[in-house]
């Protein structure tokens, strides 16, 4: 088994090498199914825990389109657009729930899907994926400081055992950092699920007032 300090040292590689899909990656024309799932596979295919995970499957495209996370295709064939909310998709849903990722996605199905003005999704994207570096220094830095604590934790155990409860405390304390932060992630969504159904019951009632004027 690796020792503590070379595991550490091969994520932090790890960390280093990641990229994201670029904007100038995706496709101009629109894509069939076989396509996208293809297209997703190659370029995210360093994210894969094993050789033999798939990153997106038929079904799964047609669940988040069932489950309204997605806008359907057309003609069965898939939009720029749509590979950009897959891309999201793809990262959320590591961590949220689908209700919890279709209330995220839903303001940016509403505003932004093939947008003809203002802001659209290709811009919201770069402006998003354009922090990755800088974001990934302060991950950098914070494992750095999380696994220094950890690498002085049990002092007093036997010297056989303390590489074992040192990678255990490692590990924890990143858990407990990611438990903390899903939290928050939670908390912002519930109150934008909150909104949401604020707005759709204004909007029920102002309709049913306005059938009922029409009526009279």
């Amino acid at each position: 088994m690796k020792s503590n300090e070379e595991m550490f040292q091969l994520m932090m590689d790890y960390i280093k090498n990641l990229d994201y899909i670029h904007p100038e990656d995706i496709p101009d024309i629109d894509l069939y199914m076989d396509q996208v799932t293809t297209f997703m596979d190659q370029h995210l295919e360093h994210s894969k825990r094993y050789p033999e995970d798939k990153v997106l499957t038929k079904t799964m495209i047609n669940n988040y389109a069932k489950n309204q996370l997605l806008p359907p295709p057309e003609k069965k064939k898939y939009s720029r657009e749509h590979i950009l909310m897959l891309i999201f998709i793809y990262y959320y849903k590591n961590l949220l729930s689908i209700g919890d990722i279709k209330t995220l996605m839903t303001p940016l199905n509403e505003k932004y899907f093939n947008s003809s003005s203002g802001l659209n999704l290709t811009d919201i994207y770069e402006e998003l994926f354009s922090l990755e570096k800088s974001q990934l220094e302060v991950l950098q830095n914070n494992a750095a400081s999380i696994f220094e604590t950890a690498s002085q934790t049990f002092t007093d155990a036997p010297e056989e055992d303390r590489e074992l409860l040192r990678r255990f405390a490692f590990i924890s304390l990143l858990g407990f950092d990611v438990y903390l932060k899903k939290q928050m992630i939670e908390c912002l969504i519930d109150e934008m699920a909150a909104s949401q159904l604020d707005a759709h019951l204004a909007h029920t009632k102002k309709a049913s007032k306005k059938a009922s004027r029409d009526k009279d």
